[in-house]
């Protein structure tokens, strides 16, 4: 990934994100053939993603340290994932707010930043 795109990427990655979340979608019309669980696998790879895309705008783009770039990260999108789920339940009628959706989404995130945390990506 080039590292001058990596803002324009995650901008975009969190646009697209956005716009999946908050479609309204009838589940009653979606035929059933995955795993009941596999929704908040979803979400911890969809935010885990995320937290790994922001990171690399945060320190290739913006030109943050590597711990700064973490934690900034860590927070934008834990931040998002429960404005997401607000939105959920305010703008959406086939959709909901969902603590465990923020627990995944979260998980996600702290995975990421612990891989990120022991990696050599931006140490010089």
């Amino acid at each position: 990934m080039a590292k001058k795109y990596s803002l324009l990427i995650a901008i975009g990655y969190t646009i697209a994100l956005t716009l999946v979340c908050l479609i309204s979608i009838d589940f009653n019309e979606v035929p059933d053939f995955a795993p009941s669980f596999s929704d908040k696998i979803f979400h911890f790879l969809a935010y885990a993603l995320l937290t790994f895309l922001w990171m690399r705008a945060f320190m290739f783009h913006l030109k943050m340290l590597k711990q700064k770039a973490i934690w900034s990260s860590l927070l934008f999108s834990i931040t998002f994932g429960i404005i997401i789920e607000v939105l959920q339940m305010t703008l959406t009628s086939t959709r909901s707010f969902d603590f465990w959706d923020i627990l995944s989404n979260t998980l996600g995130v702290l995975f990421t930043v612990f891989v990120l945390s022991k990696s050599k990506i931006g140490q010089h």
